[in-house]
């Protein structure tokens, strides 16, 4: 079993328990035991491993949450990195929450922005943060099918099992679903986008979408009077018949506008919490939202 540094650990018992269960410890000396640290990567990992001998996969953050820019790891999470033998990580600053406990752990990191072409940070309305990158990239199904071919790959080598085979018929599910979303949206006339959530540059960019403005609403950093009054015009300027929020976010504001524009108010899920495995819950939470587009602008 892995071992974090004296100093960390004194730490952890400074740090909140609070919230949902993090992975467990796993069990087993002859296991190789793989965190994955957020849902999407889970559902990567799950997907790739399906059928893999001697391998379990927990998941580290699995909250209703649309943000992890304030996330802090719980006791729970740093014993699941303690006893993890490959850490399996989104990358592109997504898990900067975790940099400590990363720098303490011997095991074995998996990145899976690795040869992904990232897309600059938006910013963070609101917020003190000071991201490089957007991180996030599973939003682009072909950003998905690259993540899918690292962990593939990277896990291959450290197992010494070929799981080529299976990330190939995965990705193959994955490319028909995503050439499917793009001709149900292609039937639509340029539509442009305001979200609640500055996660959905990849997803506008692969679909075509214009992405016209991108409010990151959390509890207690509503949108200011001048950034309403802006999207207000935004909507009448444009014509535009709907704004999105996440599913875990705040819609407050969204609703504040709806009523002064009379534009609809549709939800977008960025995937970050769930109950399945493999890779079927990103094909259905990604055609839900293709189908959410196709509604608000049909």
């Amino acid at each position: 079993m892995k071992k974090l540094f004296a100093p960390l650990c004194a730490l952890v018992l400074l740090l909140s328990a609070c919230g949902q269960p993090a992975a467990s410890q796993p069990q087993g000396e002859d296991t190789l035991h793989i965190v994955a640290t957020t849902y999407p990567v889970y559902l990567f990992t799950t997907a790739v491993t399906e059928g893999a001998e001697g391998v379990e996969v927990s998941l580290l953050v699995n909250q209703q949450t649309s943000c992890l820019h304030d996330y802090t790891l719980t006791v729970s999470d740093m014993k699941a990195i303690e006893g993890a033998d490959v850490i399996v990580m989104n990358g592109a600053g997504l898990e900067e929450f975790m940099d400590d406990a990363l720098s303490a752990s011997d095991a074995q990191v998996i990145d899976c922005s690795e040869g992904i072409d990232l897309l600059p940070a938006q910013g963070h309305e609101g917020h003190d943060h000071d991201a490089e990158y957007d991180p996030h990239i599973w939003m682009d199904p072909a950003n998905a099918q690259v993540m899918l071919g690292t962990i593939a790959d990277q896990l291959g080598q450290i197992t010494g099992q070929d799981l080529q085979a299976r990330c190939t018929e995965v990705q193959q599910q994955v490319e028909q679903a995503n050439q499917q979303w793009k001709e149900q949206v292609s039937t639509l006339s340029a539509p442009k986008l305001i979200t609640f959530h500055d996660g959905f540059q990849y997803f506008s960019r692969t679909f075509g979408l214009e992405l016209l403005k991108a409010i990151e609403e959390e509890e207690g950093s509503e949108a200011s009077a001048q950034e309403i009054k802006e999207i207000v015009s935004l909507v009448e300027q444009y014509q535009l018949p709907a704004i999105f929020t996440e599913v875990n976010g705040s819609e407050s504001t969204a609703q504040a506008i709806s009523r002064e524009s009379g534009c609809g108010v549709y939800q977008l899920n960025m995937i970050m919490s769930g109950d399945g495995t493999g890779i079927q819950p990103y094909l259905d939470a990604m055609q839900n939202n293709i189908d959410t587009i196709v509604e608000a602008f049909g």
